[in-house]
């Protein structure tokens, strides 16, 4: 079997660099807090458990589909000041967004978005 090129390793390099997304993860503890002060609390599972089987699945499918999902753990104090600084309230655009910010954050650090 051939090896691949260096151009066809680039590529391929830049093609999984470009699919990566952060995906919100908690502890017991953060799920509860988060989920406390959240102005759409229905968005959330009715239990921890509940919703680390779900956020687990949907980890997978997007592995499944070539997306490198990473998780990304909210510290709510971090978060809490993130949306006082931004004008944004606690609700699940406002989440997506603090996760979105943090991991291109941390993809521009020197010790990259695994470190987050």
């Amino acid at each position: 079997m051939k090896k691949p090129s260096l151009l066809q390793r680039l590529r391929a390099k830049k093609r999984n660099e470009a699919l990566m997304i952060g995906i919100t993860w908690y502890t017991e503890e953060t799920w509860a807090q988060v989920k406390a002060t959240a102005v759409d609390p229905e968005c959330f599972e009715d239990s921890f458990l509940l919703w680390k089987a779900m956020a687990t699945k949907a980890r997978r499918e997007f592995q499944r589909s070539g997306v490198r999902a990473v998780e990304f753990q909210i510290v709510p104090q971090d978060f809490f000041a993130w949306c006082a600084l931004n004008d944004q309230q606690n609700n699940a655009t406002a989440r997506a967004e603090f996760v979105s910010e943090a991991m291109s954050a941390a993809s521009e650090s020197p010790r990259g978005p695994d470190a987050a």
